[in-house]
């Protein structure tokens, strides 16, 4: 890196720029300090791109230069996206943008920012009074007809972390056009474009009535009131991770007819910094260990978790011994899909026109699940925005059930076009009271579907590559699979190779087209013993990530285990196979 005397000098460049008086003496003095150290690392991890708008908008670690977030770029991004509505709306005097943030450090200043320059560049900002869950945010932007919305937050990324989600009048992360268009505007603005001088006229603070509304929309999730108040006194434990769910996931609860809710308490505390957790994501088992710790005091039946901005959950239920069992992302969609269809049915709720969605990289049983009983299910690329736009392309012609992603997301109702924890664990402890009116736990449910539908575990490689030499290799090892495409995966042979960016796919040696609603940097290779595994990298951090789906045999719950290790000695075998 430190030869790359072209790579310093832009960044050397750029940094300049940081030098004037635009900025405060505070980021001066540490711009200055980068360009005063005879090692380039620092300046160049800095300085040497522009953050970009990726599949969760803008994410980056804070920090003074153009490749970190602090409010300077969140200023730029502001200023463009404020160019860019206005733009897209032309003519309308009443334009609005809905402002949140999360838990995390700086959030309330980059949020108080945010909401400044759209109404100095006349766009009202309805804000935020303080934390508010990110389906929230998307919620308000639908109910009070906005034209726009901004989180703050970098969802369940460790402290050193910062975000920016943009979102449109949908309710939904920014897709193309619009995500491209914001890019452009934001490329042209300089420092002295921006209008960081609020005007308060425009400013509107909103909090509990905004609350009160969610929480009767998230209602609209429930599929069966009645086993609620039958098993009112579900022990349930929840964590909030010190972010946004702390108030609205109890208040939640309480409003289905759940009367036994438990929180851990430490975790009930708003930082930024995550005390208690190495990283606050419920991808992670160990963010989780305080939670079972107090559910194992209360002897409770499940354990929940929101991240901090409270758009995705983790789950922890009994196994069959009695311990505790973390399900993964993948487990815990196929429980939603399955319930909502099975009971849908046995309520006589399952109307032809309904459907439902998941993404590329979610486990194919859920596709089995909803082909076997007749629900049509759309195939969208990963980022949730993809399945709210599905939803758009078919609201008012179609009803959507339920939707969602391996990555601990899912939507349960349409109110609302992202993640939604406070809904989802809400209907997960609806479907854990359902079991336990028949004397099972979710574990015991799991095995029920893996019993009818076959067994596979989904495995997810991440290969952390940091830095601009980092984002090289990644793009490096993308072309190399795309110009050798394994021929075999655990001994199976490779009979269906799938390129999202050219959207051509290879079957049995034939070439043929596919159809998406738009390109992606994605590979997936299907065997012929029903293996698949997906490619990408990732939208937000600087990793590749392989997604495996891998069949065992399994013919009831005492196989569970043998099919496991089954699994776990091809998903080894498929990491030699792709040289991880």
């Amino acid at each position: 890196m430190e030869n790359n005397t072209e790579l310093i000098a832009q960044c050397r460049a750029t940094a300049q720029e940081w030098l004037s008086p635009a900025f405060d003496e505070e980021t001066r003095k540490e711009v200055q300090a980068m360009l005063d150290n005879p090692d380039p690392t620092d300046l160049i991890e800095a300085f040497y791109q522009a953050l970009e708008f990726g599949t969760g908008g803008l994410r980056g670690i804070m920090g003074v230069g153009t490749n970190r977030m602090n409010k300077y770029i969140v200023g730029m991004a502001t200023q463009g996206f404020a160019n860019y509505v206005k733009k897209a709306f032309p003519g309308r005097t009443d334009l609005a943008a809905v402002v949140g943030h999360d838990c995390r450090n700086n959030g309330r200043e980059y949020a108080e920012t945010v909401a400044a320059i759209f109404s100095a560049n006349g766009i009202k900002a309805y804000l935020f009074e303080s934390l508010r869950p990110t389906p929230e945010i998307s919620f308000a932007i639908r109910q009070l007809d906005a034209q726009c919305g901004v989180n703050v937050t970098a969802s369940h990324n460790p402290k050193e972390y910062n975000g920016y989600k943009a979102y449109w009048d949908d309710g939904s992360q920014v897709l193309s056009p619009h995500d491209t268009g914001i890019i452009d505007e934001v490329k042209k603005v300089t420092i002295n474009d921006v209008k960081f001088e609020a005007n308060p006229d425009l400013i509107q603070i909103i909090g509990g009535e905004m609350d009160y509304d969610y929480m009767q929309a998230v209602k609209e999730g429930m599929v069966d009131q009645d086993v609620i108040l039958r098993q009112k006194d579900l022990n349930i434990v929840y964590s909030a991770m010190h972010g946004t769910g702390r108030v609205l996931v109890p208040l939640c609860l309480r409003s289905w007819g759940f009367q036994n809710i438990n929180v851990v308490p430490e975790q009930m505390v708003i930082d930024g910094n995550f005390p208690t957790v190495v990283s606050p994501n419920p991808e992670n088992a160990e963010a989780m260990t305080l939670g079972m710790k107090l559910g194992t005091k209360l002897n409770a039946d499940l354990v929940v978790a929101t991240d901090p901005d409270a758009d995705r959950l983790a789950i922890v239920c009994r196994n069959d011994k009695g311990d505790w069992q973390i399900l993964n992302g993948n487990q815990t969609a196929m429980m939603f899909y399955w319930y909502t269809i099975k009971n849908k049915k046995a309520l006589g709720q399952l109307n032809p026109t309904d459907f439902m969605v998941k993404t590329i990289v979610t486990s194919e049983l859920i596709a089995k699940i909803a082909r076997k009983n007749g629900v049509e299910i759309f195939d969208e690329y990963t980022g949730f925005k993809w399945i709210a736009y599905r939803i758009r392309e078919l609201e008012g012609k179609r009803k959507y059930i339920g939707g969602g992603e391996e990555s601990f997301g899912y939507l349960p109702y349409d109110k609302v076009r992202d993640k939604d924890a406070p809904a989802s664990i809400c209907l997960i402890c609806e479907i854990a009271a359902w079991a336990k009116d028949q004397g099972k736990t979710l574990y015991d449910l799991l095995m029920d579907i893996y019993t009818e539908y076959g067994y596979q575990k989904e495995t997810t490689i991440n290969v952390v590559k940091p830095g601009k030499s980092g984002a090289d290799e990644i793009k490096q090892m993308m072309e190399n699979f795309r110009s050798n495409p394994p021929k075999t995966l655990a001994g199976s042979p490779v009979v269906v190779s799938k390129d999202y960016k050219t959207l051509k796919m290879v079957e049995n040696g034939v070439e043929k087209d596919f159809s998406m609603p738009a390109t992606a940097n994605v590979l997936q290779w299907y065997t012929e013993e029903g293996l698949k595994i997906s490619v990408r990298p990732s939208g937000t951090e600087p990793k590749i990530k392989f997604y495996c789906e891998v069949p065992a045999p399994f013919s009831g719950a005492a196989d569970f285990e043998k099919a496991n290790e089954i699994a776990n000695e091809k998903v080894e075998a498929i990491k030699k196979d792709l040289g991880l």
